[in-house]
C-alpha cells in the first residue's frame, strides 16, 4: 500500500487526478470574413466556449481547448505536449475529447444556471456579458433569432439554455439607447449607450462587489464583427476571457483620450469614454480600499479603435496611445497584463491558473571572487576594463502571458539559446495565467539564460503615477502596495532585477520611486527618466539605451555609434522578440566592427555597474554627461 507521501507525489503530478476534457475550437477560425453571418457565427462559438471554460475551471482544471494558431502550429497543442512529458503535470491523465459545443455544455450543465443574452446592437454589452457569466456562472451569448444561430442553437432548441440576464428588452430592442437615465438607476444618461451600458455595470455589479475587483479584462467588444480582417482571425482575443471569467473580473474596452470620438461611438461627447474608464477604475479602487493592485489583461484594440493604425479611426499613434493607458490605469493603482494585438490571443489560462508552482525559484547572484577570477573586477574592487565597454541585452517583451505563450517555442526552443549570456525579461506576474511556462523555462534555462523583471516588474505601469502628487487621480501615494505587490513575487522567481522600466507620459521616479525599487529589485532597474548614472542607497540605476528594431546588421551599427558617442562604459539594448539566432548575429557584427565590446551576463553587468558607480562619486549622484 502507498504511504500518504506518496500519494501526495503522485497526485501532485497529476497521476491520480481524473479525465479532463479536450474539446477543438479551431473551426472558429475557419470563416469567411466577407460573410457577417460567418464572422457572427466565429465570435459566438469562441465567447460562448470562453465563457463556460473559465466557470469550469475555477476550481480545478476541467477543460482544455485548442484555438491558439500561430506561426503554422497550434500553440495550445504545444503546451499540452510539454505538459504532458514524463514527469510533468499532466502526465497520465487522461482525456476525453467532446465532439461539438452541444455536448460539451452538456457535460458540464450542472455547472451553469444558464445564459445571460447581449445586445448585438450596443457591442460594449458583450463585455458586460462576460463579467455577468463570471459572477453567475452563466453562458455568453449574442441575441440573434435567425434560424441557425447559436442563440437559436441553445437557447431556443438544443440543450434550452434558460435566459438568466438579458441585456437587451424582452422584444429585442436595445436597453442600453444614450437616452433618460442609465437603466435601474436614477443616473442620467451620458448621452452615449456604449457608456451607459459600462457605468450600468459599474452601478449594479463593481459597486456592488458582486466582481472581484481585483481583476477586469480589457478586451475588445463585439464591434470586432465590422472589421475582422483588421488583424488576425484570433485577435478578438475572447480566448483569453477564461480567465477572467473565472476570476469573476468585470470587462470594458473603453477610450483614453478626451480630445476624439472613438470610432465605435462617433455621437459622444468627446472624452465620455475616458471619464467612464475612470469611473471604473475608481469604483475598482474604492472596493478594495486602495490595498489591491488591479490586475487588467488586454490591451488598447489599436488595429481596431482608438488610434490612427489603418482604419481604427483615431487620431493618436499606437504607441502614445498605449502610453497614455499606461499613465491613466497607474493613477488607480492598475496594471496591464499587455496582451497586445499581433500576438494577443491565449487560450487555456484558466486552466493553468492550478499548475503546481514551486515555491522558490532561485537564481544565483555573482560573486566578488568570482568576477575577479573573471579578469573582470580587481581585488581592490575596481573594474577591470582594459578598454573593454561592457553591453547587455534586453531580451523582451514578455510583460503579457499571451506573448510568453506564443513565444516560448520560437525563442526559448530555438537551438542557439545557450550560446551568448542573455537577460530574459519577463513580468513574474505572468505566473497568474501562465505559471506552467515560467517553470518549464527555469527547469530548461542554461547557465547563459538569467531572469530578471520586464516592465515594469510585476505588471506593467508607469511607476511615476504611483508618487504623490498624482496627476488625474488625486489618490494617496501607491507605492508601498506596488512593493507589497512585488515583493513576493520578485522572491518567488529569484529575482533582483528591473530590467526596464517605461515612464512614458508619467514622471520620472523621484527619491520615493527609487526608494519603492530598491525594496525588491536592489541589483538594479533601468527607467528612462533618470540620471545617464546613478546609484541610489545600493541600487544601480542605469538610464535605458536604444531600442535594436529588426535589422541584425542595422542593430550592430546602433550599438557600435551608441558605444562610441558615449563616456560611460556600460551599454543596455533593447530586442523585442528576437530569437538567440539574431543575438548572436547582432553580437557578431558589433564586435567585428569593435573588438573591445563584451556582452556580459546580468548579474556579472550589474555587480561591475555598482562596482564602477562607488569608485565614481559624480556617476554615482547622476552628475555626468556621458554623451561624447
Amino acid at each position: 500500500m502507498l504511504s500518504n507521501a506518496v500519494l501526495l507525489a503522485i497526485g501532485s503530478l497529476g497521476y491520480l487526478a481524473g479525465p479532463f476534457t479536450v474539446y477543438d475550437l479551431r473551426y472558429a477560425l475557419r470563416f469567411n470574413a466577407q460573410n457577417p453571418q460567418e464572422v457572427a457565427a466565429a465570435w459566438d462559438h469562441v465567447h460562448a466556449v470562453a465563457t463556460l471554460q473559465g466557470i469550469v475551471n475555477r476550481e480545478e482544471a476541467n477543460l482544455y481547448i485548442l484555438f491558439v494558431e500561430s506561426g503554422g502550429r497550434c500553440i495550445d497543442e504545444y503546451w499540452l505536449g510539454r505538459m504532458s512529458e514524463p514527469g510533468q503535470w499532466l502526465a497520465g491523465r487522461t482525456r476525453a475529447m467532446v465532439p461539438d459545443l452541444g455536448a460539451l455544455i452538456d457535460k458540464y450543465k450542472k455547472l451553469v444556471k444558464g445564459a445571460v443574452v447581449y445586445d448585438p446592437a450596443v457591442p460594449a454589452t458583450s463585455n458586460l456579458a462576460s463579467t455577468i457569466a463570471g459572477v453567475e456562472n452563466l453562458i455568453a451569448v449574442r441575441y440573434d433569432p435567425s434560424p441557425n444561430s447559436l442563440y437559436s442553437r441553445l437557447i431556443t432548441s438544443g440543450p434550452r439554455l434558460p435566459v438568466v440576464r438579458r441585456l437587451l428588452n424582452e422584444n429585442g430592442s436595445s436597453m442600453f439607447t444614450g437616452q433618460g437615465n442609465i437603466p435601474g438607476t436614477d443616473q442620467p444618461s451620458t448621452g452615449s449607450a456604449k457608456c451607459d451600458a459600462y457605468l450600468w455595470l459599474k452601478h449594479h455589479y463593481i459597486d456592488t462587489g458582486k466582481v472581484e475587483a481585483g481583476y477586469a479584462g480589457y478586451y475588445i467588444d463585439s464591434f470586432w464583427q465590422k472589421c475582422p480582417t483588421a488583424a488576425g482571425p484570433n485577435q478578438h482575443t475572447l480566448s483569453n476571457h477564461d480567465f477572467f471569467v473565472a476570476k469573476k473580473a468585470f470587462f470594458f474596452d473603453l477610450n483614453v483620450w478626451a480630445d476624439e470620438t472613438p470610432i465605435d461611438d462617433r455621437a459622444q461627447k468627446p472624452g465620455t469614454d475616458l471619464q467612464t474608464f475612470k469611473a471604473l477604475l475608481r469604483s475598482a479602487y474604492d472596493r478594495t480600499s486602495g490595498r489591491q493592485m488591479l490586475h487588467i489583461g488586454g490591451f488598447t484594440p489599436w488595429a481596431f479603435k482608438y488610434t490612427n493604425a489603418g482604419k481604427a479611426g483615431g487620431t493618436h499613434e499606437p504607441v502614445p496611445t498605449e502610453w497614455e493607458t499606461a499613465r491613466l490605469i497607474g493613477a488607480y493603482n492598475a496594471f496591464i497584463d499587455a496582451d497586445a494585438l499581433g500576438s494577443a490571443a491565449m487560450a487555456n489560462a484558466s486552466f493553468y491558473a492550478h499548475f503546481p508552482l514551486n515555491k522558490r525559484y532561485p537564481q544565483p547572484w555573482v560573486t566578488k571572487q568570482r568576477l575577479i577570477n573573471r579578469g573582470l573586477l580587481q581585488p581592490n574592487g575596481q573594474v577591470n576594463f582594459d578598454g573593454r565597454q561592457f553591453v547587455i541585452f534586453y531580451v523582451g517583451d514578455f510583460d503579457s502571458a499571451a506573448w510568453l505563450y506564443q513565444f516560448v517555442p520560437v525563442v526559448w526552443d530555438h537551438p542557439g539559446r545557450g550560446k551568448l549570456p542573455l537577460m530574459w525579461s519577463i513580468s513574474p506576474v505572468l505566473e497568474r495565467r501562465a505559471g506552467m511556462a515560467m517553470d518549464y523555462l527555469r527547469r530548461t534555462a542554461t547557465p547563459n539564460d538569467y531572469f530578471a523583471a520586464a516592465d515594469n516588474g510585476a505588471g506593467y505601469l508607469n511607476p511615476g503615477m504611483l508618487q504623490e502628487p498624482r496627476d488625474i487621480s488625486g489618490l494617496p501615494s501607491g507605492l508601498d502596495l506596488w512593493a507589497e505587490h512585488c515583493t513576493p513575487i520578485y522572491a518567488r522567481w529569484g529575482i533582483t532585477i528591473t530590467g526596464f522600466i517605461i515612464d512614458g507620459y508619467a514622471p520620472g521616479l523621484n527619491k520615493d520611486g527609487l526608494d519603492c525599487y530598491a525594496k525588491f529589485s536592489p541589483n538594479g532597474i533601468v527607467p528612462q527618466k533618470i540620471p545617464a548614472t546613478l546609484l541610489h542607497g545600493n541600487m544601480p540605476v542605469l538610464r535605458a539605451g536604444y531600442d535594436l528594431g529588426d535589422n541584425a546588421e542595422r542593430a550592430a551599427r546602433t550599438i557600435v555609434g551608441r558605444v562610441a558617442r558615449r563616456s560611460v562604459p556600460f551599454h543596455w539594448f533593447r530586442g523585442i522578440l528576437k530569437s538567440p539566432d539574431w543575438y548572436i548575429e547582432v553580437y557578431d557584427r558589433a564586435r567585428a566592427a569593435n573588438p573591445k565590446i563584451e556582452l556580459l551576463d546580468a548579474p556579472a553587468f550589474f555587480e561591475l555597474y555598482r562596482a564602477w558607480l562607488k569608485s565614481n562619486p559624480q556617476a554615482a549622484a547622476g552628475k555626468i554627461d556621458c554623451e561624447r
